[in-house]
């Protein structure tokens, strides 16, 4: 599609489309570009219900004056727009006025879809009555008070601030230009989020045109988010990436764009994306924001305050594990804290939002598996500002403190629902900062944290504590330390003997990290154990700890390894590597361990034990999956666990030379690798 069309192509669609358009037989052509108009206008995403028919309607929109739900707009003749002539259904799109003579509220961007050009309309109504199934759906009734239930006034408002002129190109501007404002201005409707509203609740301008235009598109805060500054977007590169996958070297999609990008803008042509980024990039910056950034952050050093400060350790344990001690996130994965100008904006609703309830990336084509974040609602108010002022003062970010009363006034305004029914209390390695010996206590965490950088010569693989337990011992059924210490000397049937808790620990790191003991009364092991005492709290020998260790899958399932080697290309290739290896940054520095080969656990570990690894993964793989607390993790099924399991764990991976020393007095399981 070109644009704009000569006033001879214009006249010439006209006179085409001039002919009834109930017809039987469909214009393919027109109803391919209809279908393309109404991916530019995104019709689907606020015309469809959540697990809802298409273009049926129903979907719940919050405004300042109440809650609107989408209208039907399928050709069915009872409750869609089945009767509508294209005169009626061109007046609802430009002046917001239903053939019932009733008046729509500006919620629907009638407003902008007024500057479409008839071409494009007569295209959209041809796809709508056309290409699009009918659904017979009847429409929800507005949810208003007085005076907003009083549609009259509406035509008071239209009066005022409609301007029902279709786009007029800029003879000043290249086609380039032109095209990107028609789109922006137009069915884009990108204003109606990213405009500052005034006190009728009317965009201060439709347009970067006239004295108003330095209102346009300067961002806005809407349903509890907000939508940045568009004024002088990045690089022209950067933005048609993010409009196209829904992430860029900057930022990742989050709230209602996740929407956007998946049901409209992945779609749109390169031409198009390009036309309507250098659009953006064309505008002058606004002021409410910060500036956008065009150089991306390099890896930073960690923060000095990462482990003495309250933010910083409750970053390491609730965040790090996905954006990294660093901010830097995971390519393609999570997204990147450094430098992202959601996290340090002026106005952190966006962020605000996203910590209390969650997020997910946007499903494209070249992103097509959604990673998540769960909502961390549990923390109380304090934590969460704690960690949030954390990360807008960090790595170059310039963001301004959070208090615990901002995040308090957005949680009673989003009401977050938590469903974690579980006993487990989760520990919070920010209170290591109150106990008598915090040093000791701080170094003790980092060393399960950063086993293999702090301790070289006695981990002889890639793998940290955390690897296995995860979060530094935090997460439920992943392997936690929650009173672990309080059952220590043990029984440990392996060694045929009691065990002390330093002799479990060097276990560890001779299997688990394939590596060397430390000398039991050397600082840093003692270091370890009083992390574990601290962990311990009031828990006695005889106590059942919820959450402790992985759980338990039935022996009794039977894996399929050709199935297992699907669900890890499918699941677990992603962050372990094709081959096993691990996912590694371009520096190599490993992001995410290797689940075989040299660099990981040894064959004498009890993760190369098939129902322990499936238990384990049952429970905590993959992360990001799903909206369980802290990591997304877990998802697969007992089968799909196994399975996987079965595939990973008899990959080759090194020996355990003292392996003949195991299980003396019998007992072997049957799951052993020996």
């Amino acid at each position: 599609m070109v644009f704009p069309l000569s006033r001879l192509g214009l006249v010439g669609v006209v006179l085409c489309l001039s002919l009834p358009l109930h017809a039987n037989e469909a214009d393919p052509t027109l109803n391919e570009q209809g279908k393309y108009v109404a991916q530019l206008g995104d019709c689907i995403a606020c015309h469809t219900a959540k697990q809802g028919a298409q273009m049926a309607g129903g979907l719940e929109l919050s405004t300042p004056m109440g809650t609107i739900y989408s209208s039907n707009i399928t050709p069915d003749r009872d409750t869609g727009i089945g009767q509508y002539t294209f005169e009626q259904f061109d007046r609802v799109m430009r002046e917001g006025v239903t053939p019932a003579g009733q008046n729509l509220y500006p919620a629907m961007p009638y407003p902008s879809y007024a500057k479409m050009s008839e071409g494009d309309m007569r295209a959209l109504f041809a796809y709508l009555m056309q290409g699009v199934k009918a659904v017979n759906k009847p429409n929800l009734d507005a949810e208003m008070g007085f005076p907003f239930n009083q549609r009259w006034g509406l035509a008071l408002w239209n009066f005022a601030f409609l301007d029902k002129q279709p786009f007029v190109p800029d003879p000043a501007k290249d086609e380039v230009l032109n095209r990107g404002a028609y789109l922006v201005q137009g069915l884009g409707h990108c204003g109606s989020c990213h405009t500052p509203r005034g006190i009728a609740f009317q965009e201060k301008a439709m347009s970067d045109a006239g004295r108003s235009g330095r209102h346009y598109l300067a961002g806005e805060t809407v349903e509890h988010w907000r939508a940045l500054s568009l004024r002088n977007l990045w690089t022209v590169d950067d933005t048609v990436q993010l409009l196209k996958t829904g992430q860029n070297r900057f930022a990742t999609v989050s709230g209602n764009m996740a929407d956007v990008i998946h049901h409209s803008t992945q779609h749109f042509t390169d031409a198009d994306l390009t036309a309507i980024a250098t659009y953006l990039k064309s505008l002058p910056p606004g002021k409410d924001d910060l500036p956008m950034p065009t150089v991306a952050h390099e890896p930073a050093a960690p923060p000095k305050d990462l482990f003495t400060s309250r933010g910083g350790l409750g970053y390491m344990q609730f965040c790090s594990d996905c954006h990294r001690s660093d901010g830097g996130g995971v390519k393609g994965l999570f997204p990147q804290l450094a430098g992202n100008p959601g996290v340090a904006s002026n106005n952190p609703t966006s962020l605000l939002h996203i910590t209390l309830t969650g997020w997910g990336t946007a499903e494209t084509a070249t992103h097509p598996r959604v990673y998540t974040m769960p909502g961390f609602a549990r923390l109380t108010d304090q934590e969460i500002a704690e960690i949030l002022s954390f990360v807008r003062s960090s790595w170059g970010n310039e963001g301004t403190p959070i208090s615990a009363a901002q995040v308090k006034k957005m949680r009673g305004q989003l009401n977050p629902v938590t469903t974690d029914s579980s006993a487990f209390e989760t520990p919070r390695l920010a209170e290591l900062l109150a106990a008598p010996n915090a040093d000791q206590v701080v170094r003790g965490m980092r060393l399960h944290l950063q086993t293999k950088e702090l301790l070289p010569n006695n981990v002889g693989n890639a793998l940290n504590c955390t690897s296995c337990h995860l979060n530094a011992g935090t997460v439920a059924d992943g392997s936690p330390f929650v009173g672990v210490s309080a059952f220590f000397p043990s029984y440990a049937p392996r060694a045929g003997k009691v065990v002390s808790l330093e002799e479990r620990i060097n276990g560890c790191f001779r299997r688990s990290m394939n590596g060397k003991p430390l000398p039991a009364e050397s600082a840093d092991m003692q270091a370890m154990v009083a992390y574990f005492d601290w962990m311990k709290n009031n828990t006695q020998p005889e106590d059942k700890v919820a959450g402790r260790g992985v759980g338990k899958v039935d022996p009794a399932i039977k894996p399929d390894m050709e199935n297992g080697k699907q669900v890890y290309v499918r699941q677990c290739a992603v962050c372990h590597g094709d081959n096993g290896q691990g996912l590694a940054r371009a520096d190599g520095e490993l992001v995410y361990p290797p689940l075989w080969g040299e660099q990981s656990f040894n064959i004498g570990a009890g993760m190369a034990r098939l129902y322990t690894a499936a238990a384990f993964v049952k429970r905590n793989m993959p992360i990001g999956f799903h909206e369980k607390f802290p990591l997304g993790q877990g998802g697969l099924s007992d089968q799909e666990a196994v399975d996987v399991a079965a595939y990973f764990s008899q990959q080759p991976r090194p020996d355990f030379p003292d392996k003949v020393k195991d299980w003396p007095k019998g007992g072997k399981p049957v799951d052993a690798r020996y």
